[in-house]
């Protein structure tokens, strides 16, 4: 057991991919273009850009992502429009401890709407996107939020049944003047 105790996890405070990320497309390329140098270094100039320009932002509305030199490319993501997150790893992120986070909207793209990359807390993440995709705001705060409406609702019913019992031990006729007393 881990005597020191865990800080916990802010999404936050994630800005930048984790280098290891660089080292994961550098390995991809490479192998990707079976070792033929001025071919790699041509595939993996699209990558090493990527790596510098992007940028992560999580805040208590939403996910943002940017990314690009000439071609500049942001998404803008609130929680409330994500339908389901997806975790994936192939066999080089397992080795450096990466992972893939990909969020889906209800876009109708095959496509995940956003790709997180180059993040090495990925079930803290995952966890979190999924508490705030859910609506949780906290414990106590999800609980006084999700019961407004019902108290409120329950409160008018108490109040029309009130009425309608006083209405019945007064025997009179309801204020329209049209139904009849029972």
């Amino acid at each position: 057991m881990d005597p020191t105790p865990r800080a916990a996890f802010d999404p936050r405070a994630i800005t930048r991919p984790d280098p290891a990320l660089l080292r994961y497309y550098v390995i991809t390329t490479v192998v990707g273009t079976l070792c033929l140098l001025p071919i790699t270094l041509v595939a993996l100039l699209p990558s090493l850009f990527k790596y510098n320009t992007l940028r992560y932002r999580f805040d208590d509305e939403g996910v943002s992502m940017a990314w690009g030199v000439l071609f500049r490319r942001e998404i803008n993501l609130t929680y409330r429009r994500i339908q389901d997150i997806h975790v994936t790893r192939n066999i080089f992120q397992r080795w450096m401890g990466l992972a893939t986070v990909a969020i889906q909207t209800a876009s109708g793209s095959a496509t995940p709407e956003m790709s997180i990359e180059g993040i090495l807390e990925v079930d803290g993440l995952r966890d979190f996107l999924y508490s705030k995709m859910r609506g949780a705001r906290g414990e106590t705060e999800g609980a006084v939020a999700g019961t407004e409406p019902a108290d409120e609702a329950l409160g008018l019913l108490r109040e029309i049944r009130d009425e309608l019992v006083a209405l019945r031990a007064t025997g009179g006729a309801p204020a329209s003047g049209t139904g009849e007393a029972t």
